[in-house]
C-alpha cells in the first residue's frame, strides 16, 4: 500500500511539472541540421561552390560571354553594324577610329567595329572549347572504363593507345591533321574534330585511375552478386561516383580548347574568313601591334579572360567536388 501510494504520487508530481518547450536557438539549429541531413550531393557540392568567391565570379562571367555570343546576332548590327561586313565606301573614313562611345573598342584597319568582331569571335571560341571537351570526355570515359572495369588485356591495349596519343605534341599533332585537309574543308567542325578527338588520352587515364579507386567498393560487389551486368554496374554504380575527377578536369580543358583554336587560328589553319574568332583577329592584326595595339590587346584580353575564368571555375568545382571537405 505505501508504495503504491508513493508511486501515485509521483507520477502526480511529474504531471504537474511543467514540459519546457524548445528555445529558439535550438529550434534553429534542428531545423539547420534537418535540412544538412536532406541536401543531395549535387546540393551540397552547389552549397560548397557558393562559397567559392572567385569561382561565382568567373561563372558570372562565363555566362555574361555565353549570353553575349548567343543573342549577338539580336544587338550587335544594329547598333555597331555588321562586323563581318566590309563597306567599301566608308572604309577609308571608319579605319583605326579610336574608342568611343560609338564604338567602344574603335575599328580595325578595315572600318570593322572591333568590340562586335570579339563578342561574335566568343560564337567560335565557346563552340570550339565546348564541344571539343565534350568529344574528349565522351571518348575518353568510354575508353577509361573499359580499361579500368576489365583490366588485364583491354587494359594494356587501352592503355599503349593513350601512350602512342601521348607520345606526340598536342598542338603539332593538331597541325598535323588540319594541314593535310584540303583548304576549303577548315572550319569550326574540323578544329572541333582535331581537338576534341586528340583530346581523350587525358580524361581516359583520369577516369581508369577512377574506376579502379571504386570498383571493389561495397555497393559494386553487392551488385555484382545480385547478377547485375557488366554495363549497368559501370554506369549506373561505378561512373557517378568516379566521374567527379574528370568533371574537374573538363572544366579547366575548355579554356584550353579555346587556346588551341585561338593558336590554330593564328596559324590560319583554323576557322576561316569570313567567320570570326580570336585568334584569327590577332593574326589579321599583328602588322599594327606598334601603331594600333587594341587591334591585338581587345582580344587577347577575351581570351585571357574567358580561360582564366575557366580556370577557376574548374578550382571552384574540384574543392565543391570533395566530398571530405568541411563545411
Amino acid at each position: 500500500m505505501g508504495w503504491g501510494r508513493m508511486s501515485r504520487e509521483v507520477m502526480a508530481d511529474i504531471a504537474e511539472e511543467p514540459t519546457q518547450e524548445p528555445t529558439k536557438e535550438s529550434a534553429k539549429e534542428s531545423a539547420e541540421a534537418a535540412a544538412k541531413r536532406s541536401r543531395t550531393l549535387l546540393t551540397d557540392a552547389w552549397c560548397r561552390l557558393c562559397k567559392n568567391r572567385l569561382a561565382i565570379v568567373a561563372l558570372v562571367w562565363i555566362c555574361l560571354v555565353a549570353l553575349a555570343a548567343i543573342t549577338a546576332g539580336l544587338w550587335i548590327p544594329a547598333n555597331f553594324g555588321d562586323p563581318a561586313q566590309i563597306d567599301s565606301v566608308t572604309v577609308a573614313s571608319q579605319r583605326l577610329l579610336p574608342i568611343s562611345a560609338k564604338h567602344p573598342f574603335g575599328t580595325d584597319d578595315l572600318g570593322r567595329d572591333i568590340f562586335g568582331r570579339v563578342v561574335y569571335g566568343a560564337r567560335v571560341s565557346l563552340t570550339v572549347g565546348v564541344l571539343a571537351t565534350f568529344i574528349a570526355v565522351g571518348i575518353g570515359v568510354f575508353f577509361g572504363a573499359l580499361a579500368g572495369f576489365y583490366g588485364r588485356l583491354i587494359d594494356a591495349l587501352i592503355m599503349r593507345l593513350t601512350d602512342v596519343f601521348l607520345a606526340f605534341p598536342y598542338i603539332l599533332f593538331a597541325i598535323l591533321i588540319l594541314a593535310i585537309m584540303p583548304e576549303g574543308f577548315r572550319g569550326v567542325i574540323p578544329v572541333v574534330l582535331a581537338i576534341g578527338f586528340l583530346g581523350w588520352p587525358t580524361f581516359a587515364r583520369l577516369f581508369r585511375g577512377s574506376v579502379l579507386a571504386v570498383k571493389e567498393a561495397d555497393y559494386v560487389v553487392a551488385g555484382r552478386a545480385l547478377g547485375a551486368s557488366d554495363m549497368r554496374l559501370i554506369f549506373r554504380h561505378i561512373a557517378p561516383n568516379a566521374i567527379a575527377p574528370v568533371l574537374v578536369y573538363a572544366t579547366m580543358s575548355i579554356g584550353g580548347a579555346i587556346l588551341t583554336e585561338a593558336a590554330l587560328s593564328f596559324l590560319g589553319l583554323g576557322v576561316q574568313p569570313p567567320a570570326i574568332s580570336w585568334g584569327q583577329m590577332i593574326e589579321s592584326s599583328r602588322g599594327y601591334l606598334t601603331s594600333a595595339p587594341g587591334l591585338v590587346f581587345w582580344p587577347g584580353l577575351a581570351i585571357l579572360s574567358t580561360v582564366l575564368a575557366f580556370t577557376l571555375l574548374g578550382d571552384g568545382v574540384r574543392d565543391a567536388l570533395d566530398v571530405k571537405a568541411g563545411d
